[in-house]
């Protein structure tokens, strides 16, 4: 007996939710970012299988490979609120590619995934426009990426983004936790704000203050928004601005957990660090989170950078010359603090943490 129920309509995966049109129309979109972070070893060729690296081309002989992936957290739904995306790919690159530094690695290629509900073009094309600002700048190829568009998973207008990096160093030259001694020298690097940690307690205060991202406070450049969303600096050329000058013994990249948790994960258990906190100006952004959340100077070091993005120590005889060459060198670095013998005390040490404002 034949089936002689109605044949239905047929479907699409547009029909799904999925537009593989336009997912074929932003790898075009995004071609021209891709080509500008063409470097040697990578002719940065979109829409194959994998991205390839020709690591002998880029200049290598006996390379370790020293590979990094991350995200940028809860920002993401600050830069939606604001309507403001190209940052967003700065951080994404920053966060992976500061981690590569701190081996005492250099970067030399990244790839991206973009995973949405629906894809807004225009969206995907300014954050991946910053992507290709972030490697431009820490001079690796962005050799491919993927956009995976899910309905169902994401909400309307949602969307996370992750990065993955890949750097070398020449045998025997990466940093290791058994480098670093008493007497070394923290030289400290500003950050250029919040960074992409601690937006979760970001957000938080927002709601308790009752403020808009709109809104300027006093003693903050631009609106409440502009700072928080500031893009997360890369060190690259000031990391290796030290290295040529000094010995380094190991580089801090401040992260999730701050000044607390991150310093003594490049020096052993027999080491402590001794921060200066008069040294440098909390600032403003930090001051008013402290404030309008009520949050103590120590739980603001152990959430946010507090304006130190990196640190790197040096042994006490490469000190001068080390900071002269990144003050030439436009990096406004100081002297936050050093290594002492660890007694029964804290693997970090906070001297005049009172002079922060008080936040209590």
């Amino acid at each position: 007996m034949s089936d002689k129920s109605p044949v239905r309509n047929s479907l699409s995966y547009r029909d799904a939710g999925v537009d593989i049109d336009a997912g074929d129309a932003l790898v075009r979109d995004i071609a021209p970012d891709a080509k500008r972070t063409r470097r040697a070893g990578a002719d940065v060729a979109l829409g194959g299988f994998g991205g390839l690296f020709d690591i002998r081309a880029a200049g290598f002989e006996d390379p370790i490979l020293v590979a990094a992936t991350d995200g940028v957290g809860t920002k993401l739904e600050l830069a939606r609120a604001v309507g403001s995306y190209r940052g967003l790919g700065i951080d994404l690159v920053a966060m992976c590619v500061n981690d590569i530094i701190a081996q005492g690695a250099v970067p030399l290629f990244f790839l991206d995934y973009f995973a949405t509900g629906k894809l807004d073009r225009a969206i995907a094309a300014e954050v991946i426009a910053g992507i290709a600002d972030g490697c431009v700048e820490c001079e690796a190829a962005l050799i491919g990426g993927e956009t995976a568009e899910m309905p169902g998973v994401y909400p309307a207008g949602g969307f996370d983004i992750a990065g993955f990096a890949v750097g070398a160093a020449e045998r025997g030259t990466l940093l290791s936790r058994d480098m670093p001694a008493a007497g070394d020298v923290a030289i400290a690097l500003p950050s250029s704000g919040v960074h992409s940690n601690g937006f979760s307690l970001v957000r938080k205060i927002i709601d308790i203050a009752g403020i808009t991202l709109d809104q300027r406070i006093d003693g903050i450049d631009g609106t409440l928004g502009e700072a928080l969303l500031a893009p997360t600096r890369i060190y690259h050329h000031a990391a290796r601005t030290a290295h040529a000058h000094g010995k380094i013994t190991g580089i801090c990249h401040v992260t999730g957990g701050g000044l607390v948790e991150n310093p003594p994960r490049i020096y052993g258990d027999d080491l402590a660090l001794r921060l200066d906190c008069a040294s440098w100006r909390l600032p403003p952004i930090f001051d008013w989170l402290g404030h309008a959340g009520g949050v103590r100077p120590v739980e603001l070091a152990r959430t946010f950078n507090c304006g130190i993005g990196m640190l790197i120590f040096v042994a006490e005889e490469d000190v001068a010359r080390c900071l002269t060459a990144l003050r030439e060198g436009g990096e406004p670095a100081w002297v936050a603090g050093e290594l002492v013998a660890r007694g029964d005390g804290p693997a970090v040490e906070f001297l005049s943490l009172d002079s922060w404002p008080a936040t209590s």
